[in-house]
């Protein structure tokens, strides 16, 4: 009898405990009383034979006991409710509602490629576009306004798909800029100019990448003005203060008279593709995701966008 397996309502009642430590938080999270809380945990320390939580008048904490099986309880739950949702989504269908979003105006098509297609295989699934900026694209994936992103990688803390858009990398400076004039630079010209940053909302590994600290052969980069838009930062570039690394669409869709973009000759390209949070891998996700890399796959289509 102490050896059967818990119930969902104990597994829940207890590590919901294990992350409120307080009974009365935990009844209203789980919308039953506190005695129920009491019961529940009681009943599973009677089967457990060892007191799971230490309760005083002020504080509830774990015993050593509670914690460690707390810690291994925990994965095994997630892993059973994405097995659940996995099966409601796969019995269902692909239907609902999913929100797409891009992110810079080049994305745009690729990102729409792939609606097409998805509508094609799903059309019990309503798909909405939007467009984010560079301040609320990961806040917008974090709050659930937008299920999907397509976006230039690295993206911090979310799941990637394959990458669907390669490019080169151009050193956007002003029309009068000295380094205008040349063919191509390298990254080592980082060290000689101030270097436009990305708002603070933008991902760390992101930044590093756009715009390293450090030169490949270790010389440090200097710092210039924070732009809160991509548009702001070109325009930052503009007036002097500094240059900026972008990929080559930017030249097409971004040309402007006062900046000038010349290739860097010695970086590698940068990729874009579908990201979304972990936990919001839904079956219409995966399925958005297969038609994204598949409408990118069709004869006629090059694989991807690619710039010498």
């Amino acid at each position: 009898m102490r050896n059967r397996m818990l119930e969902r309502h104990e597994l829940e009642t207890f590590l919901t405990l294990a992350d409120e430590l307080h009974f009365g938080r935990t009844a209203e999270r789980l919308r039953v009383t506190t005695g129920r809380i009491s019961h529940v945990i009681k009943k599973l320390e009677r089967r457990i034979g060892a007191p799971l939580f230490e309760r005083t008048s002020r504080v509830v904490r774990l015993t050593p006991i509670g914690r460690r099986l707390a810690d291994d309880l925990a994965p095994l739950v997630a892993q059973m409710d994405e097995a659940v949702r996995r099966a409601i989504d796969t019995g269902r269908g692909v239907s609902g509602r999913l929100r797409v979003a891009f992110l810079g105006e080049w994305t745009a098509p690729v990102l729409l490629n792939a609606v097409s297609l998805f509508a094609e295989r799903h059309p019990d699934c309503e798909v909405d576009v939007h467009e984010v900026q560079l301040s609320n694209s990961r806040s917008s994936l974090l709050d659930g306004s937008i299920d999907i992103l397509i976006a230039a990688y690295p993206f911090d803390g979310m799941a990637c798909g394959p990458a669907l858009m390669s490019e080169g990398r151009l050193l956007a400076v002003a029309a009068a800029h000295p380094l205008a004039r040349e063919e191509s630079v390298s990254l080592e010209v980082l060290a000689d100019h101030p270097v436009v940053q990305y708002p603070s909302v933008t991902s760390a590994e992101f930044k590093r990448d756009r715009t390293p600290e450090r030169t490949p052969s270790g010389r440090p980069v200097p710092k210039g003005p924070t732009g809160n838009t991509f548009s702001e930062m070109l325009s930052l570039v503009a007036m002097g203060r500094g240059v900026l690394p972008v990929g080559e669409h930017s030249r097409r869709y971004y040309p402007r008279p006062d900046v000038a973009y010349v290739p860097i000759h010695d970086a590698p390209p940068i990729e874009r593709g579908l990201v979304w949070p972990e936990a919001n891998t839904t079956e219409r996700v995966r399925e958005f995701v297969r038609a994204a890399t598949d409408a990118n796959r069709r004869p006629g289509r090059p694989p991807r966008t690619r710039h010498a």
